[in-house]
């Protein structure tokens, strides 16, 4: 069965990922590997990918989703927000809707990812600003624990979904 990795990355965390479930694959099987591209819609087996916008995916990836049509589908991604299962989810959901009905999610992998610098500087000026202490120290805490995701423990995880889904997808 052949198969292409597609993904958006925008802090470099989905890339991680990516590069993670290329290392695992048969290389021989592998038609495409990179960005949304109408190249990477040839295969049997995809690996999506993407970083969480607004609670979904990405408009890029939106798109690439609407040219598929039979495919068995592995959506991954990352999330700054992170450490709920429930969150995850509900972005996995939402990204999944997006999938034309003719295909097939075979399964799925979220973790949480870094986020920019520039979002910690957000925050510390919206405590500045007077907003709410407890809520803003919360999203600092969290800003912290995702530097550092995707971690070793997160790439076992998803090396051993991917496993389970190419080797259901793949007979």
């Amino acid at each position: 069965m052949t198969y292409s990795i597609v993904y958006c990355s925008r802090t470099g965390n989905t890339a991680k990922l990516a590069d993670e479930i290329r290392e695992l694959l048969p290389a021989q099987d592998c038609v495409y590997c990179g960005k949304p591209d109408q190249v990477g819609q040839e295969a049997e087996f995809i690996f999506a990918g993407f970083w969480t916008d607004k609670g979904t995916c990405s408009e890029e990836m939106k798109e690439f989703f609407q040219g598929l049509s039979g495919q068995k589908v592995f959506l991954f991604g990352t999330a700054g927000f992170g450490g709920s299962e429930e969150y995850f989810s509900r972005i996995l959901g939402n990204v999944a809707a997006c999938i034309p009905a003719s295909c097939q999610v075979v399964g799925t992998f979220m973790c949480q990812g870094k986020m920019p610098e520039a979002v910690k500087r957000r925050y510390e000026a919206m405590l500045s600003g007077g907003a709410d202490e407890e809520t803003i120290r919360g999203m600092m805490d969290n800003f912290e624990r995702a530097k550092k995701h995707p971690d070793e423990a997160d790439l076992k995880m998803l090396g051993e979904m991917v496993k389970k889904a190419w080797g259901t997808g793949s007979r």
